[in-house]
């Protein structure tokens, strides 16, 4: 179908090993029905990007477009600033005891230097320390974040729509899903109800990662007798909130911790009544995130990008290009 000659030919083109000709490129781009900037557009990640999607239930189609425009946010972040190579693991496999994955968990947490309440600095120490790149997106119904790789950037994407607990526990399941993506590879729809006895059990393990990330036991522990007088249901989601994770998260926690007894757990209709009654501070983050808005920002006002093209990256016209700018204290220059 390209009209080379020989299949030997191809195979140099594919291996680097051969440039391609600009009329060759030109027969690609029909061969395969795709225009010329798939191959040559820096901005573009053109199927580069691998994705594990955090939903139940989800159209084929929908994840098949978001994962289009989510793999181009990634590729222009990846052009804008130096790839890294070096990646971060976990030594665990789908052989790991559950005890083992929340021991990874509370090392990860000391490792970065996370503290008492962990999710207060997750996102910006894995971007200073393992160079992982989280952003705040609005995804498509039914999914609440992201984890994905492509050669030289590692990413975490959170929807911003969902509480902040729920922010932070997918936050947390993901960095697992990073981590171990080369033991325990992630399917492409990640879900609580998956039907493969493997598929189960590596959720089980990146659960249980996460709760001990977010919740570290001697935190928990003395949170716990701090809170002794409080009665059990406002107990929990008084220290729930302290942790910035949901109620009903911290009570599975205090229960794996002994702290609780199972016949002693609330319902989670009736956390999630306590919870109600309590002031609503939940503020929804701004899109995407600072560096990447940064060095946007910087490429438009330099001249690298254009509005146009930055636009056409973030799916939005130039009047929302320069809101998401403003939102991180950035103003274009040029008359939006």
């Amino acid at each position: 179908m390209m009209g080379l000659n020989h299949r030997q030919t191809l195979t140099q083109i594919e291996n680097g090993e051969r440039k391609i000709q600009p009329q060759e490129l030109a027969r690609a781009a029909r061969v395969l029905e795709v225009t010329l900037d798939y191959f040559t557009d820096p901005y573009k990640a053109a199927g580069e990007a691998a994705f594990s999607f955090r939903a139940e239930t989800a159209d084929e189609r929908v994840l098949a477009e978001f994962e289009g425009v989510a793999g181009d946010w990634l590729a222009t972040y990846r052009a804008l600033c130096k790839p890294s190579f070096l990646k971060k693991a976990l030594s665990l496999g789908d052989r790991s005891s559950y005890e083992e994955a929340q021991t990874a968990g509370e090392q990860t947490a000391r490792e970065l230097r996370l503290g008492r309440c962990p999710a207060d600095g997750l996102q910006e120490a894995l971007a200073r320390e393992w160079n992982i790149l989280v952003m705040h997106v609005d995804f498509p119904d039914e999914i609440s974040g992201a984890a994905s790789r492509l050669e030289g950037l590692q990413a975490i994407l959170v929807n911003r729509n969902e509480p902040p607990g729920r922010r932070n526990y997918d936050l947390a399941h993901e960095l697992f899903h990073l981590l171990t993506w080369d033991t325990m590879p992630p399917a492409r729809l990640d879900s609580e109800r998956a039907s493969s006895a493997p598929a189960k059990r590596v959720e089980q393990l990146a659960n249980n990662f996460a709760s001990a990330l977010l919740m570290p036991g001697d935190a928990i522990r003395a949170m716990w007798g701090e809170y002794a007088e409080i009665p059990v249901l406002n107990r929990i989601v008084a220290i729930a909130d302290e942790f910035k994770v949901s109620a009903p998260a911290m009570k599975w926690r205090l229960a794996n911790l002994d702290l609780i007894s199972r016949s002693e757990l609330p319902e989670d209709a009736e956390l999630a009544a306590a919870k109600a009654a309590a002031p609503n501070t939940d503020v929804t983050p701004p899109l995407f995130n600072v560096e990447f808005v940064r060095r946007l920002h910087s490429a438009v006002e330099e001249g690298v990008l254009s509005l146009r093209k930055a636009g056409q990256i973030l799916r939005t016209d130039t009047a929302g290009l320069a809101e998401i700018c403003r939102s991180y204290g950035r103003q274009l220059t040029y008359d939006v």
